[in-house]
């Protein structure tokens, strides 16, 4: 299904309350920036006051913050307590972590930290907050996946599981509120310059030709999403491709990434990505 403008936003974005987690990151404070220029007023979480309170003085009156580590059940309370007093009515799950490395060297602690940031958390606070958006006007629910989302990469194993599984809960809830005031998409950036990237990541990505996002491209990206309805947005023709042949032809796909695999391996292989 698709929506017309009309239904984003009544009274246009002035009149939008957001709740951005992951805003002390590269991709949230583009978010932060792209959405405060748009006139919304916004709260914003993420483990890092610095950056929070910059954002904070950068739009007075209109940004507010509130650190939490959304791993924690009381500080998702209070963040849901102040997103209540805020009356947000739009929520941008955009926190998250990654990992390069053989799925053989996670340790059990890499394992958790990862999907209960990337996943369980934003499960958790997307439920909190879930009869706050049921009661808005409109109601919104963005939530931030990944190329490997839809396409198994190697030395990306636990951060894929963590995202094949939120791009299935946003289809599943997309599908239990189709008859609601709550909008559910989902936008998948490709590979991105955020600082969650090991330098290793980056020499990978030139080393294969892999197109590099800036995190202000990916925060236009989901600006356009919400405007235009989009269900689920896809970042980049290559990527759109690649994941229509893997849902397609797999085995094309094996084929390609394992003359990859030699060029992945020698940078996961390195010392200091070993954990």
């Amino acid at each position: 299904m698709r929506w017309s403008r009309e239904c984003l936003p009544e009274g246009g974005w002035g009149a939008q309350r957001i709740l951005i987690t992951g805003a002390s990151g590269g991709i949230g404070q583009a978010l932060v920036q792209e959405f405060a220029v748009a006139g919304a007023r916004i709260l914003i979480s993420g483990r890092r006051t610095e950056p929070l309170e910059a954002l904070v003085e950068c739009y007075p009156g209109q940004v507010t913050a509130l650190a939490a580590d959304l791993t924690r059940a009381d500080e998702r309370a209070r963040l849901a307590a102040a997103s209540r007093e805020a009356g947000s009515n739009m929520l941008i799950n955009a926190a998250g972590v990654n990992r390069m490395g053989l799925f053989e060297t996670c340790s059990a602690e890499d394992i958790q930290h990862l999907l209960t940031l990337n996943l369980t958390a934003t499960l958790q606070l997307t439920r909190d907050l879930l009869p706050q958006l049921l009661a808005a006007r409109h109601g919104w629910v963005i939530n931030l996946g990944s190329t490997f989302g839809t396409l198994g990469y190697p030395g990306q194993a636990c951060y894929c599981a963590s995202k094949f599984a939120l791009r299935g809960f946003t289809q599943a809830l997309r599908r239990e509120l189709a008859n609601t005031r709550v909008r559910v998409l989902l936008v998948s950036p490709r590979a991105t310059r955020t600082r969650m990237n090991a330098p290793d990541v980056e020499a990978l990505n030139r080393e294969l030709g892999n197109t590099m996002d800036t995190p202000a491209q990916v925060a236009s990206a989901v600006r356009r999403a919400i405007e235009r309805g989009r269900e689920e947005t896809q970042l980049g023709a290559p990527e759109r491709l690649y994941t229509r042949l893997n849902a397609m032809m797999p085995s094309l796909v094996d084929r390609a990434l394992a003359r990859q695999w030699p060029v992945i391996r020698r940078f996961i292989d390195k010392p200091e990505n070993a954990s």
